[in-house]
């Protein structure tokens, strides 16, 4: 039996995997101090002060706040801040506040981001063929209202639910968080599903210990590519050879039930014929 026919479910991962970010942190950064009337601030350093203000938001208020009951705007207003901060851009509270809107506004909405080409045609192949489709990704609320949608990936068109880490308070890598996938979907088996992602640690290692089948996405030819194939790992391009790969699948299970059919035919006939 191929593996699409033995799937009833299909998770996928958002960003690297649906959509990408389109330029520069720094660009988004640039427009919104220059709408305050303040000079552009450098992009490097503002890049680098943002990872290291991330990490430290992220392990102090995980799941962007959810223990915490820290409102989303509050986590990244704190956030913007000390990536600020860490760049060496101190500004007074009224300037910063300005910059700040401008900011939350712009990724909260679809002009940072665009969908890959392909993602819109599998998600659809897949839930014409029947399968349940559910995302699961570390993001916050935004991306499953707004996001998304303004992207054109549509709960109901594109895909049938969401676990979102901002909303269900459990993040990747956790394993809790394919499980809530599973009981999402009605309860499914995990050998009935299939998570589809583009991190080793986040995506394809959780999904595989909680016993659903895993892929790798590979768009962007990162150097991890080759040691994820070692460790056993199927790596595809994009979801164009995803779907390929479950259709040939499929396809070489039906060429070899067809000949294994015609084979017990013509046992039966030969049978038949030395009655």
């Amino acid at each position: 039996m191929s593996l699409l026919s033995k799937l009833r479910l299909i998770t996928v991962d958002v960003t690297g995997t649906l959509i990408a970010y389109k330029g520069h942190l720094g660009d988004y950064y640039c427009m919104a101090a220059k709408s305050a009337g303040m000079p552009c601030p450098d992009y490097n350093r503002v890049h680098e002060g943002f990872k290291v203000a991330y990490t430290e938001m992220a392990r102090q208020y995980p799941c962007f706040g959810f223990a915490a009951k820290m409102p989303n705007i509050e986590w990244w207003r704190t956030c913007v801040k000390n990536s600020f901060v860490k760049a060496g851009y101190d500004y007074d509270e009224e300037t910063f506040e300005k910059i700040f809107r401008r900011i939350y506004s712009a990724f909260g909405s679809s002009a940072p981001y665009s969908a890959f080409p392909d993602a819109h045609p599998f998600l659809r192949w897949a839930r014409e063929k029947g399968l349940t489709v559910g995302i699961v990704s570390n993001a916050e609320y935004r991306y499953k209202d707004v996001i998304l949608p303004a992207l054109g990936l549509n709960q109901g068109s594109e895909w049938d639910f969401g676990v979102f880490s901002g909303i269900v308070g459990v993040e990747k890598p956790d394993p809790k968080i394919y499980k809530i996938a599973l009981e999402m979907a009605g309860n499914i088996a995990p050998e009935e599903a299939l998570h589809i992602g583009d991190s080793m640690r986040k995506d394809y290692t959780p999904a595989r210990s909680v016993g659903m089948h895993a892929l790798l996405l590979d768009r962007f030819k990162t150097a991890d590519a080759e040691s994820w194939r070692q460790s056993g790992a199927t790596v595809l391009p994009d979801l164009v050879a995803t779907q390929e790969w479950l259709t040939k699948n499929q396809n070489e299970e039906q060429r070899h039930e067809t000949v294994a059919a015609q084979v017990l035919n013509r046992m039966s006939e030969k049978l038949k014929m030395g009655a």
